[in-house]
């Protein structure tokens, strides 16, 4: 009997597709959100979609792939997002996430870290404030309860849609409110 050569499919690693429409993951995949400290163009945010589902295919944790896909939302907040069903992500690659929108930022000439913006609504206007103005608003009731805010803080995709676009009394931001 001869020696037969057998291909060892356990050796081959398959690349997946990483990269799912945002509506397609479950409700508790995880999020974070950035936004903009102003609108993006047209043309920023075919930019940012093709780099997004450029760096969600090569994302990874300990070398195991991740599965994630991300939204712009009111073409100022870019919601990216995991689904931890399918692999857990570490300190690492969120840190590569991190990386991914500094590199955005620098590439565009936008702030998308910084974390002491507000952003609410004026009627159908976002309006991104520093912090501080926002307390001021809020303490010459500029700024009221019925108020819609961004609750940037939200955790998974299920909380994107029922707890991130809120009246200010339901967010965090009620602890600046005058009573």
């Amino acid at each position: 009997m001869g020696s037969r050569n057998f291909f060892n499919f356990n050796k081959l690693k398959y690349k997946q597709k990483m990269f799912t429409e945002y509506n397609n993951l479950p409700n508790n995949s995880r999020v974070w959100i950035y936004q903009a400290d102003r609108v993006f163009t047209a043309e920023e945010v075919a930019i940012i979609s093709e780099k997004a589902v450029d760096f969600i295919e090569q994302w990874t944790r300990h070398g195991d792939n991740l599965k994630g896909s991300f939204t712009i939302k009111y073409n100022q907040f870019l919601v990216i997002a995991v689904d931890e069903s399918f692999n857990n992500v570490s300190g690492c690659s969120i840190d590569a996430s991190v990386r991914f929108v500094q590199q955005l930022e620098n590439e565009l000439h936008i702030d998308l870290m910084n974390k002491m913006n507000v952003s609410f609504k004026d009627g159908e206007n976002i309006n991104i404030v520093k912090l501080s103005e926002f307390q001021q608003f809020a303490k010459a009731q500029k700024i009221t309860k019925e108020t819609i805010v961004f609750n940037n803080m939200v955790q998974t995709k299920e909380e994107v849609e029922s707890k991130w676009e809120v009246p200010a009394n339901q967010s965090w931001h009620n602890r600046f409110l005058v009573s």
